[in-house]
């Protein structure tokens, strides 16, 4: 997302230059990267704490630069816990803050909205009840859409492709990091075993994320007792989306954007006892995938943590299955959160955004 945003603003201002904190796609749009995004990343509560000396360098780094550079404007992207602390340096040194892609505040640690509030100038949201939380608060904001649309999608009219005698072909998803697929692809494998116990014809397909290696997923195949038939591909979560009937997905954009190709999906997450245990107490949201917090109610299953499991996920998938007229109308229901999330051009809308906030 950030890399079409890059692209979006050279096009209006080609003489821009940018530097900052990313990965391939950024350094390929041609921005400098001074600090590797995935040294950083993390998921969960308790897991963060073995990234803090990773953590802390980024920060100084980025802190550093801010100084020497003096950048004209401080365009933060997501990635909260870290962003906002750069916010706050960035408002030392009076360069204004853009912020694309909320925080999900409006789900939990509400209060850190009293802090953008202080530090950045605008946001840029891409969910459409973001808008009516910041405007809650008065912090200035925009609604740009989501940038998934910006994507060549099939067309809004599902293929109708499920029958009696057509062969199933079940997607998995497990995540884009290391612990994801460490904690997920087992229990998806233990349903794709009881699915062809019941289904017989199936076939399923596992995506591997450009972010992890193929190693880490072999290892956790050959260490599972495998009946199904199970292939894996690299080449994008599309072409999983264009081949499936439905999908089982670890929690996260990656559910959104199977809604927008009208994939059926069952969504799960499992993180560590400790991180849970904060979420329940923290977590002010019903649902925790984004169709249904889009839709506004549990369109789609979830299973979290102990849930999260190869018979609860194959009930789920059997269910959605044996009642065709049902299984086509969730498929139109996915397609139409399309019309929810603001149609395509939002990398267009950020940049006109960003160069306003230049030109000030």
């Amino acid at each position: 997302h950030g890399a079409k945003l890059v692209s979006a603003m050279q096009k209006k201002a080609p003489s821009l230059f940018f530097c900052g904190m990313g990965g391939d796609a950024l350094r390929r749009a041609g921005v400098r990267i001074v600090v590797e995004a995935s040294e950083l990343t993390v998921v969960g509560i308790t897991e963060v704490f073995v990234k803090i000396p990773a953590i802390l360098k980024g920060r100084a780094k980025i802190k550093k630069l801010l100084i020497t550079l003096k950048p004209d404007l401080l365009i933060l992207i997501d990635f909260p816990d870290f962003n906002l602390h750069i916010a706050a340096i960035a408002k030392k040194l009076d360069i204004p803050v853009l912020y694309y892609i909320s925080p999900q505040i409006w789900a939990w640690r509400q209060g850190r909205v009293k802090r953008i509030s202080r530090l950045v100038g605008h946001m840029a949201v891409i969910l459409p009840f973001e808008q009516r939380f910041y405007k809650e608060h008065d912090v200035p904001v925009t609604f740009v859409g989501h940038p998934l649309l910006d994507e060549n999608l099939p067309a809004a009219e599902p293929d109708m492709n499920v029958g009696p005698n057509i062969p199933t072909v079940i997607g998995l998803v497990p995540g884009s990091r290391d612990i994801e697929i460490i904690r997920h692809l087992p229990v998806m494998l233990d349903s794709a075993n009881i699915l062809t116990e019941r289904l017989g014809q199936v076939t399923f397909i596992i995506s591997q994320a450009p972010s992890v290696k193929r190693e880490r997923i072999q290892a956790v195949i050959e260490g599972h007792h495998l009946r199904a038939k199970v292939e894996v591909i690299s080449d994008g979560v599309a072409k999983v989306f264009e081949r499936c009937d439905a999908i089982v997905a670890a929690s996260g954009t990656v559910t959104l954007q199977a809604a927008i190709y009208g994939i059926p999906m069952v969504i799960i997450y499992k993180v560590s006892p400790v991180s849970a245990w904060l979420g329940k107490a923290l977590i002010r949201v019903p649902n925790v995938g984004l169709v249904n917090l889009v839709a506004g109610r549990e369109l789609v299953p979830e299973f979290l943590q102990e849930n999260a499991t190869g018979d609860n996920i194959a009930r789920a998938i059997q269910n959605m299955l044996k009642d065709e007229e049902e299984f086509n109308h969730l498929k139109h229901q996915l397609i139409t959160l399309r019309d929810m999330l603001g149609g395509g051009g939002a990398s267009e809308r950020v940049a006109d955004l960003a160069l306003q906030m230049l030109t000030r």
